[in-house]
């Protein structure tokens, strides 16, 4: 069974909280792999520590979100604001990862921003 199928047979969360543990999954996976391609690289310093911090953010927040933590929302907000900068410094490089990873974060911080709002 895939994850996406999982979270489908979680029947108390709403289709807007299913699709933010998706792309909270989604940039878990993009963020790891970017941080670990700028790895050696001191030019991406700042990437990594951006991406790792988001991949601990995301999953933690897809985690709340699936039991229906009472604290979900103020991890939203902070979900957004951390794949927003950290979109931003992957839309500097020009790696491939990090075009990919900038792309998926600005989804991510979307439904994160939806999730903080209600």
């Amino acid at each position: 069974m895939s994850l996406a199928e999982t979270i489908d047979r979680i029947e108390s969360l709403s289709e807007e909280q299913r699709e933010c543990i998706e792309n909270c999954n989604e940039a878990t996976e993009v963020c790891e792999w970017c941080a670990d391609e700028c790895l050696g690289d001191s030019d991406m310093e700042e990437c990594a520590r951006l991406c790792r911090d988001v991949a601990d953010l995301t999953s933690l927040h897809a985690r709340f979100m699936a039991r229906g933590s009472g604290h979900s929302s103020a991890l939203a907000e902070a979900c957004a604001e951390a794949c927003e900068a950290c979109a931003q410094e992957c839309s500097n490089h020009d790696a491939s990862h990090c075009q990919v990873c900038a792309d998926v974060l600005q989804e991510c911080a979307e439904t994160c921003r939806r999730m903080a709002s209600t």
